[in-house]
């Protein structure tokens, strides 16, 4: 039975005297107790065709020109506010892809779910109760107690299992899921994936699902949409799309998913990096005899890389992975012996350390983070050399800063834009240029192409293969995406608790891997 069918919805955005084509002609429907998956780039209008459904689009600057929606045979395009109050949470629950920014970061997170149920079904008597029940039913341990924690206390996948909880509390007919787990490590984004599966079992939802993940697609939807600005380009049965692909575009984001290795290296090329027995710990808080109690954050990792080589760093959050690779640099005080070129980095003067480690540079997970926004693009890629080459001329400075730019593929006409001006795609190839401008031996790369869509990612992998080719760069790149781990790195380190699980060449790991703990990891990629 047909629960959501949506007819030639069109949307468009107004702002400034411009106007944006959001959504054209865009239909499909969803049976009750079935997955829709709904794919595509950013900007290709699929979550403001899911949005369209409850009307949640601000307007202005949306307008809806367009088209019909039928829920359950309701035309949510003509219904009233209240009417739409009535069925947002309790016919309609959303799932959101960023649980922090969904969460109240001032309540409890029982309290928000109880608040859910308030809302729509029980009283304030009986909801604490059917909360705790809830948090349960999603694999939240000790409910009882986490009831009374707030956000900030909980892991990603914890929180996005709060909000789950909230979604289904009261019992809706469709769920809609936009890019649920596209922050989450491996493991967890299949345990909540399976969740959902279970959950639509148990209670017959219907799944509308955004994303931009084909391998989550794949396991989890009936059918799929693929868009493209705006449009529906092609949509079926996901088998035979997956099988037999008829649209150029949908080939295109199956063949960006990365599948090549990169080229061994020829000969034995020279030790660039060497670490020993590296161990970070922190203070985390003070214990009622007033002893600060530790975390060991690295624990007596131990590690080299090799001239041209990449390493890949993997593992879950909070595995350390990340503040091994800031410890490598001298960016977080460790433990431990580290040479660079057979010098030893450790306790130099800060004179001597910036010197050497200015041809050791880091990529950053979130290009718009980490890049001013108050700079140009120009001021930003060559703001390195003032600090490290102030012998420059400024002619020099240009000279460099215009052929760093065509490395990375970015038009020299856009040195006098700011960050907000550009795609995700483009801020990381800013990132990585300006990494680049210090004409760096080594370069580490913290999951700089987590938050991209697939085909911008291949884009970014390709850009990293041509530059190590051309420039004999040794990486270090740490991420949780095992795809991409596999597609850029000639060597594998598997974290886990601060330690080093299991290491070695990255087609014996992952065709024959020794730790339990790695066959997880495996095994989870979808």
């Amino acid at each position: 039975m047909t629960l959501l069918d949506v007819k030639k919805l069109t949307v468009d955005f107004s702002q400034n005297g411009a106007v944006t084509h959001a959504v054209r002609n865009v239909s499909f429907n969803l049976n009750a107790g079935e997955t829709l998956g709904i794919v595509g780039e950013s900007g290709s209008g699929k979550s403001v065709s899911a949005m369209s459904i409850l009307q949640l689009l601000p307007t202005p600057p949306a307008k809806y020109i367009g088209g019909t929606i039928l829920l359950d045979k309701m035309n949510t395009m003509s219904a009233t506010k209240t009417e739409l109050r009535e069925m947002r949470g309790n016919d309609v629950a959303m799932i959101f892809q960023e649980p922090m920014t969904a969460l109240n970061p001032l309540h409890k997170v029982g309290d928000q779910i109880s608040e859910a149920l308030e809302l729509h079904s029980h009283d304030a008597k009986s909801s604490k109760a059917e909360a705790i029940s809830l948090m349960q039913r999603v694999g939240i341990q000790n409910p009882e107690t986490r009831y009374s924690s707030y956000p900030h206390e909980l892991s990603g996948g914890q929180r996005q299992r709060i909000i789950i909880a909230m979604a289904i509390a009261n019992r809706p007919k469709l769920l809609i899921a936009d890019e649920p787990t596209t922050a989450l490590d491996v493991t967890i984004q299949k345990q909540i994936l399976d969740l959902l599966k279970d959950l639509q079992r148990e209670y017959g939802l219907a799944i509308l699902l955004i994303t931009h993940d084909l391998g989550v697609v794949r396991y989890m939807a009936n059918h799929v949409c693929v868009m493209q600005s705006g449009e529906i380009v092609e949509q079926g049965n996901v088998q035979e799309i997956f099988d037999n692909p008829q649209h150029e575009y949908t080939r295109t984001l199956f063949n960006a998913v990365p599948k090549d290795s990169p080229p061994m290296l020829e000969g034995r090329p020279d030790v660039i990096l060497k670490a020993n027995n590296i161990g970070v710990s922190f203070s985390i808080k003070r214990n009622i005899f007033g002893a600060d109690e530790t975390l060991q954050a690295v624990d007596n990792v131990s590690m080299q890389v090799q001239e041209g080589e990449s390493l890949g760093i993997v593992g879950e959050s909070g595995s350390g992975k990340t503040t091994l690779g800031r410890a490598l640099l001298g960016l977080q005080k460790s433990d431990g012996e580290i040479f660079f070129k057979g010098q030893s980095i450790v306790n130099l003067s800060k004179k001597k350390a910036r010197r050497l480690k200015k041809n050791m540079q880091i990529v950053f997970q979130d290009p718009f983070g980490s890049l001013s926004p108050r700079m140009s693009i120009g001021q930003i890629i060559t703001e390195g050399l003032d600090v490290h080459a102030k012998d420059l001329s400024e002619a020099e400075k240009a000279s460099r800063l215009v052929q760093t730019m065509k490395e990375v593929e970015l038009d020299i006409s856009l040195i006098g834009r700011y960050p907000h001006e550009f795609s995700g795609g483009q801020r990381q190839r800013i990132a990585i240029a300006r990494a680049l401008i210090m004409e760096p031996d080594l370069l580490v790369l913290d999951e700089p192409t987590s938050a991209l869509d697939r085909s911008v990612q291949a884009q970014i992998i390709n850009l990293l293969r041509q530059l190590q080719s051309e420039k004999n760069l040794a990486y270090i790149f740490i991420s949780h995406d095992l795809h991409v781990v596999k597609a850029l790195s000639h060597r594998i380190m598997v974290m886990r608790d601060g330690k080093c699980v299991e290491s070695g060449y990255t087609s014996d790991v992952f065709n024959n891997p020794k730790e339990a703990y790695t066959k997880r990891l495996i095994e989870a990629v979808l």
